[in-house]
């Protein structure tokens, strides 16, 4: 078959291999096949074909197969009140019974749960409605009990209360009976007692008006029923369980936004020149992409050609666009300018700085303020107080309420049993902790740990390291100086060859600069970074050492002639660095990094907040001084190891004080970890990150106070919801047992206790929505 290479003999008949999944495809047989550079490729159906014509250059480069290969991500599930629960599929949470929700806090399935009780939704407004007409038309003076006869009127409303008690509201029986049998009693306990009995004893009064004494029958000559109450009941749960559903998934609009960052397709370069938009989720670490202007940058990757301002505000907040060229990193989700740009793929998928943002959100709204604490603990006593209360009710009214005692007594029980519903009280925290969660992601303030969030809300002091958190962390070398009778080649080689192994921004800057005098690097041996102090190692057999005084002190030298020097450097707000071979300083450098734009302007914010300030800093005293001062920064500390940046955390706390650490590098991880709340700035050091309970993306100061108001929000947001939930149950169940028929001779009827029931959590989850328009 001309131009058809992919066809083969197969037992007398021509098949092909699709190269999608991998099937035989028999030829002549009506199945799908395209062109591609001059080849036919066949198909085992359609899907696979318009998959290959997405990106034929997947399929046939074996990156297809490599991707079958990677270890799949699966989706698991957790309740939102209970995130100790997680399960691998969705299904009802044993302990509270509300539905599982995904643990990466989205999913492109429809929420299942939201439209089945839809459904079940109007099947019972259906049948809620010809029977509210039955049991009401007298009071209205409709004939319509006159018109069918009281008998047959019985008959209809247990007809139309049957399929909604039976099937429609088996979610909630079976949820009620299930927290029985395992103890773990809420919201369903109180909702099947409550409907069950309302629908046996109604069933029983129809069927059976015999078993009930004279005193108990009416002018028809059966008992009262309550079909109405019980079907009501459940329309209303439904009507409060779909708009709660509704209003849940729109804490998750924060991860929408975020997912919605990064194309659905990136623009792929091929060796040969080639260029087709190939869709996001088959792009491979190396693969080339070129970045329009306009475009939205699709992956992390690396700039290869071209220039261009990129918009990062995404990750910083940062209106003003960063310049890009050829060499600097470029993240998912950031906005190209006017330039053009060509980028290497470096991390795709969950890899991505995006998808670990992502990652990050959600893990943040499944964890657990200290105040969740509270609402357990009463929550653990809640449902057995609310049946005791029932049955209080239940037996007062028999025995001295005014007759009919036994309906009254029924009434009163059931109200209670439906208005005291829990779920409010459960709701109070979650919610606020989804929602402010997500209201700082897209504001680049990330929470790993809601009490971090929470405890931020009583810090009284905060901890700044200096160097890439006051400062840019980009610093540059500006003076270097090597004594006379040396060989300078030979210690600047050394030098290059110890900072290029070093991690700090500072071995960093002096790498730069000495690799701008053409200086070529000296082989190493016995590296060892020294944490606050400088590197180590041997060149040519001699004993190397570059850091800060206190790490000289440690080579058993003087500062010698570079001490006058050091001071000056110091005092002007730069770094002085020794370098020192076998005992005796050879040279002297100094690096200058200036503070952050803006760090004034954020340091300030939050001394108007209350705060005190503090600076910790492994630098020169004068140094520290001089940077600290222009920031008017309240106390500082120098020349300060990993050690004692955590002695320092520690004795603050040991003075009473609610203490944040603010850092960015390896040496600021255990003061991190220490500190009530640990701040990371996203462009430190994964150790960093790890010790933080939250992260301001792209180093911004102003971040720092953002996170303070959220803070603040969240726990007023928090005591709000308690207030309320425990203000409604505390007011309603005595009205609901009867406590106003003495005085008024009002009786709650269990259908209002329903509708308040439900509206009380709506009005919790809509509290915790305001968050969403909470200005930072």
């Amino acid at each position: 078959m001309d131009g058809d290479t992919s066809a083969i003999a197969n037992d007398g008949e021509l098949t092909a291999i699709d190269p999608v999944c991998g099937m035989a495809v028999r030829l002549n047989a009506g199945k799908p096949s395209t062109v591609y550079h001059a080849e036919t490729y066949h198909f085992c159906n359609p899907k696979c074909c318009d998959r290959f014509e997405a990106d034929p250059w997947f399929y046939l480069s074996g990156n297809a197969e490599k991707k079958k290969a990677e270890p799949k991500k699966d989706t698991l599930y957790t309740c939102p009140m209970d995130p100790e629960v997680i399960r691998d599929k969705p299904d009802a949470c044993p302990v509270c019974g509300m539905a599982l929700e995904p643990m990466d806090g989205f999913s492109n399935e429809p929420n299942h749960e939201l439209i089945d009780f839809t459904g079940r939704l109007k099947v019972s407004v259906a049948a809620a409605i010809p029977l509210l007409i039955l049991t009401m038309a007298p009071m209205l003076g409709l004939p319509v009990r006159g018109v069918l006869g009281e008998c047959r009127s019985l008959i209809l409303e247990f007809v139309l209360a049957t399929p909604v008690v039976v099937w429609a509201a088996w979610p909630f029986l079976s949820r009620g009976w299930a927290s029985i049998r395992t103890w773990n009693l809420n919201m369903w306990t109180l909702i099947m007692i409550g409907v069950s009995t309302a629908y046996l004893f109604s069933t029983v009064a129809v069927l059976l008006p015999h078993l009930f004494p004279a005193s108990l029958l009416v002018a028809s000559g059966h008992p009262p029923v309550y079909f109405e109450a019980a079907v009501v009941i459940v329309t209303l749960v439904f009507v409060g369980q779909v708009l709660e559903l509704r209003a849940r998934e729109r804490t998750g609009d924060a991860i929408r936004a975020l997912i919605d960052l990064s194309p659905k397709t990136a623009r792929r370069v091929l060796a040969d020149g080639e260029e087709y938009d190939a869709p996001i989720e088959n792009l491979m670490v190396g693969d080339r992409l070129r970045v329009r202007p306009g475009d939205t940058i699709p992956i992390d990757g690396v700039v290869v050609y071209g220039e261009s301002a990129v918009d990062e505000s995404m990750l910083t907040g940062e209106a003003i666009p960063v310049q890009k060229q050829p060499g600097d990193p470029v993240t998912g989700g950031t906005a190209n300018g006017t330039g053009a740009l060509i980028i290497d793929a470096r991390s795709v998928g969950d890899d991505t700085m995006l998808a670990q943002i992502v990652s990050m959100v959600s893990a943040a709204q499944r964890s657990r303020v200290e105040l969740q604490g509270l609402a357990d603990r009463v929550a653990g006593y809640f449902v057995p107080a609310v049946v005791s209360v029932a049955l209080f009710a239940f037996v007062v009214w028999s025995l001295i309420g005014p007759e009919p005692r036994l309906p009254f007594a029924l009434i009163a029980a059931v109200s209670v049993l439906i208005i005291a519903c829990p779920c409010a009280l459960g709701l109070a925290t979650p919610m606020s902790v989804m929602t402010a969660t997500g209201r700082g992601a897209r504001d680049g303030v990330l929470v790993k740990d809601a009490q971090a969030l929470e405890r931020l809300a009583a810090v009284d002091t905060v901890i700044f390291d200096k160097t890439g958190t006051l400062t840019e962390g980009k610093p540059r070398l500006v003076e270097l100086q090597v004594l006379k009778n040396e060989d300078e080649r030979e210690i600047l080689a050394a030098l290059l060859g110890l900072e290029a192994a070093s991690e700090h921004p500072i071995g960093a800057a002096i790498t730069e600069g000495l690799i701008e005098k053409g200086v070529i690097a000296a082989a190493v041996s016995g590296f060892k970074a020294v944490p606050g102090k400088g590197v180590v190692g041997s060149v040519d057999g001699q004993r190397y050492a570059v850091g800060n005084a206190a790490l000289i002190a440690n080579e058993a030298t003087a500062l010698g002639d570079f001490e006058d020097q050091a001071s000056r450097r110091a005092a002007a707000g730069q770094t002085p660095i020794y370098i020192v071979r076998d005992g005796a300083m050879v040279a002297f450098l100094a690096v200058a990094d200036p503070t952050k734009p803006g760090a004034k302007n954020a340091l300030t914010a939050l001394q108007a907040r209350g705060l005190h300030l503090v600076m910790a800093t492994g630098d020169h005293p004068k140094t520290a001084h001089a940077i600290g001062g222009a920031l008017d920064i309240h106390s500082m500390y120098a020349q300060l190891l990993p050690g004692d940046k955590l002695d320092l955390v520690e004795s603050l706390k040991a003075e009473g004080r609610t203490v944040a650490m603010v850092g960015d590098g390896i040496n600021d991880g255990p003061a991190l970890a220490a500190a009530d709340v640990g701040i990371a700035m996203a462009t430190g050091s994964d150790v960093a990150l790890e010790s933080a309970g939250l992260t301001i993306l792209g180093g911004d100061l102003s971040g720092v106070t953002r996170a303070r108001i959220l803070a603040e929000a969240m726990v007023k947001n928090i005591k709000q919801n308690l207030v309320f939930a425990f203000a409604y149950n505390t007011v309603s169940v005595p009205i609901a047992a009867g406590l106003l028929y003495p005085v008024f001779g009002v009786l709650l009827s269990p259908m209002i206790a329903a509708a308040a029931m439900s509206l009380s959590s709506v009005s919790v989850i809509s509290n915790a929505l305001r968050l969403r328009r909470l200005q930072l």
